[in-house]
């Protein structure tokens, strides 16, 4: 009999993509996979083939006493539903992906006894994986130093790296090579599932200051917001630039490819495919992140040498357009942060995760010789 692993994520990609890289490989391993999410996870069960998606109510907590009554009804009511799926399906080990529709199958498998294994995606340990650390078997992180987990928790902790999507992967493999004199230079900008608007008002300006013998050289591709794709469409034509605006990129390995400088945010799943696809990159923390744990993303990624951080609120056109000319122009530089881009990777990160759950639905034995605590750092 297969065994059975159900794995518990937010609807975003950040939470997502990792869950999705760890169900294939305990699907090729004979394991039988039950995502449970809230929404937004449609795609999910295309994607991985043999994964059976199960939906829970779940709620945010805090804000007014009506935001805060409502979240914790929604959270009961998923705690029971998580209870009798469990019940029902009688996993092997369950493992949370963070993001609120996490909470309640993950705090219905620790009531139940179950071995449980969350991971957390960022340097900050986000509210909901914050919540459930004191009562998982094991933690798994995706950077070597976290922020927000108790002495005690950090003894069941492991780096294990954010696991990236395959096509992605495939990148870095390929290597990088900075644009030579006269040849055209690649500029992706991207901002997460709905793009940034900052990047919307300030790059068109800031790439249209540039000095002119760099800037007939610039192809540029930006993901942008609905509301905003035309309008920047047609300030690039008005400005002269070589742009290519779409409100998502559906072939991100494509563009990361081509890619030789990235202006970007700092989600924990971007910088893991940045440092996958080895491409150096300008990061701009989204200012109101909770905890503001993109800065604390970016500012590993840009100690490792893999880009530059810029803080959204010392962001302007003329800054910009002064960072982007001196690292346009500057091939060196740019192939040095590549390569401690990808150095930064950790390739094995959805091995090591599958392994660990793997582990834990062995036993104990089997589940700490999986992969031992790791020394987490406390970023500062």
């Amino acid at each position: 009999m297969s065994p059975v692993f159900v794995l518990a994520a937010g609807g975003t990609g950040g939470h997502l993509f990792p869950a999705e890289a760890v169900a294939r490989l305990l699907v090729e391993h004979g394991g039988a996979v039950h995502l449970v999410t809230d929404r937004r996870a449609d795609a999910f069960a295309a994607a991985v083939p043999g994964v059976t998606v199960d939906r829970v109510r779940a709620g945010r907590l805090g804000g007014g006493p009506l935001h805060a009554a409502r979240g914790l009804a929604d959270l009961a009511l998923g705690m029971l539903q998580a209870r009798r799926l469990l019940r029902r399906l009688r996993p092997a080990a369950v493992v949370g992906f963070g993001g609120y529709a996490s909470v309640p199958p993950m705090l219905a498998a620790m009531q139940l006894g179950l071995p449980t294994l969350i991971h957390e995606q960022n340097v900050v340990v986000g509210r909901a994986n914050r919540m459930l650390a004191p009562r998982a078997t094991r933690i798994a992180t995706g950077f070597a130093a976290v922020v927000g987990l108790r002495p005690a928790d950090r003894a069941r902790a492991v780096h294990t790296g954010n696991p990236v999507r395959p096509g992605i992967a495939a990148v870095g493999a390929a290597g990088y090579r900075a644009p030579a004199d006269g040849e055209p230079i690649e500029l992706l900008a991207t901002g997460g599932s709905q793009g940034a608007r900052i990047f919307a008002e300030l790059a068109p300006p800031a790439l249209a200051a540039l000095p002119p013998a760099l800037r007939t050289r610039l192809r540029l591709a930006q993901q942008a917001r609905p509301e905003d794709a035309d309008a920047l469409a047609a300030q690039c034509r008005a400005l002269g630039l070589d742009a290519e605006i779409r409100t998502f990129f559906e072939d991100m390995p494509a563009r990361l490819a081509r890619a030789h400088l990235v202006l970007c945010r700092a989600g924990a799943s971007t910088i893991a495919e940045l440092a996958a696809a080895g491409r150096p990159a300008v990061l701009v923390p989204y200012p109101h992140a909770t905890d503001d744990h993109q800065t604390a993303n970016a500012g590993e990624f840009a100690k490792a040498g893999g880009g530059w951080l810029m803080p959204q609120s010392e962001l302007g056109v003329e800054r910009l357009a002064a960072l982007l000319a001196t690292l346009l122009g500057d091939a060196q530089a740019l192939s040095g942060a590549a390569q401690a881009a990808r150095r930064y990777a950790r390739d094995d990160a959805a091995e090591h995760l599958a392994g660990l759950v793997q582990g834990l639905a062995a036993g104990p034995a089997a589940g700490a010789a999986a992969g031992q605590p790791a020394t987490l750092e406390r970023a500062a």
